[in-house]
């Protein structure tokens, strides 16, 4: 026999167990997993009143473990009450406000915040920061501001006879970003963000970097103010999770801000928590489970935002534009995390509830005939949830 015919029949034999074995592997991963979904299945015993219940079902996507829920359940407890009793050294009131900050944060989802100048924006973004020793860039948006000023911009060093390039970073490079008065600068720079946003990442001469994780815009902008000033695209506003309003405080909270040192005398609040605890968290949001039937009614309620698709004459004649694929999939996430805010095992219909507005009323449009009624986005949304029932 030629030798080059037994190398090749050498080779086929060697193939062949390697094949049977990569099939033996598979076979036997195949029925560990089978046999640990049939415990899981027969498996009756409650779980603990102290302990959350992170099991999927069948449908749900699947997600990263967590290592031991009801420790984190235990420290998301103490983190609740570790948590207002900080913030409240330099914010009175908005414990609303305060809330959604936490569920955007544990999304990872950026933030759109309304309101007029004076309601400690900035300072409530920075605490945030402190409290969980974050990073924290604030960028003053203006008409002449340029990408650049946001990505960064290389320069042209020299060193003896030498030249070379050097990558100075933009204030995009922290954990949590302000972005004051976003509708003051133009598109181009606005556009600048849409990349860091979606993608955690900028392209500087032709040179992708990776931004620091995690990494969460806040931006505000000012309601008075309509001249000099860029309104942002619908593909922008639909990559923030919320779009939070923040109205006036209560006349006795007002009482009790005045009463407060100015933001220049506050002392900085002392960091509480790591910022590992972010991720640990956000671990803990995937895994809570969400009815079919809950999922179901949201996509139902989306669909009805939409003048093509809804049986609502209201929303045909007042809606440009409805919520789009987008806005579902925020309300399971963002529903996800306030119910782990709350110590909930499982998606309620009042999480749901909670976090529609935020979600919805930057992605809902109203058309001329809506703003002439006086009909605002937050109306139409609270006027579907009546007639739109939880199943």
């Amino acid at each position: 026999m030629k030798p080059e015919l037994l190398k090749v029949q050498t080779l086929a034999r060697h193939a062949k167990r390697v094949q049977d074995f990569a099939n033996l592997r598979l076979s036997l991963i195949f029925k560990f997993r089978s046999s640990r979904l049939t415990v899981k299945k027969k498996s009756i015993h409650p779980p603990s009143r102290h302990s959350m219940d992170l099991t999927q079902d069948a449908e749900s996507q699947s997600v990263e473990a967590v290592t031991d829920p009801e420790q984190l359940h235990q420290e998301l407890l103490e983190f609740s009450s570790k948590f207002k009793d900080s913030i409240s050294q330099v914010i009175i009131g908005q414990q609303e406000i305060l809330d959604q900050l936490v569920v955007a944060l544990f999304c990872r989802g950026h933030v759109l915040i309304t309101g007029v100048p004076g309601l400690a924006k900035t300072l409530l973004i920075r605490s945030l920061a402190q409290l969980f020793h974050l990073k924290f860039n604030r960028i003053q948006c203006t008409p002449d501001l340029m990408p650049s000023d946001i990505t960064g911009v290389e320069i042209l060093e020299e060193s003896g006879t030498d030249r070379s390039f050097r990558f100075i970073p933009g204030p995009v490079f922290t954990n949590l970003l302000l972005a004051d008065e976003i509708n003051r600068t133009s598109p181009r720079t606005q556009a600048a963000l849409l990349q860091a946003m979606q993608e955690q990442e900028v392209t500087v001469s032709g040179q992708t970097r990776t931004l620091e994780d995690p990494f969460i815009v806040f931006a505000t902008q000012n309601p008075i103010d309509s001249e000099g000033t860029y309104p942002l695209p619908e593909a922008q506003l639909d990559r923030f999770l919320f779009n939070i309003d923040i109205r006036y405080p209560a006349e006795a909270e007002e009482i009790e801000i005045a009463k407060l040192p100015s933001t220049f005398d506050a002392s900085p609040l002392e960091p509480i928590f790591e910022p590992e605890l972010i991720s640990r968290f956000q671990n803990l949001v995937n895994a809570v489970p969400m009815g079919s039937h809950l999922v179901e009614w949201v996509v139902h309620f989306i669909r009805e935002t939409r003048p093509e698709q809804s049986r609502f004459n209201e929303v045909q004649e007042l809606v440009e534009w409805g919520a789009g694929v987008r806005a579902s999939q925020n309300i399971v996430r963002a529903a996800r995390a306030r119910a782990v805010l709350e110590g909930s095992s499982a998606v309620r219909p009042e999480h749901i509830r909670a976090i529609l507005l935020p979600v919805l009323r930057h992605r809902i449009i109203l058309n001329f005939s809506a703003e002439a009624e006086q009909w605002t986005t937050d109306r139409l949304i609270e006027w579907l949830i009546e007639r739109i029932p939880f199943s």
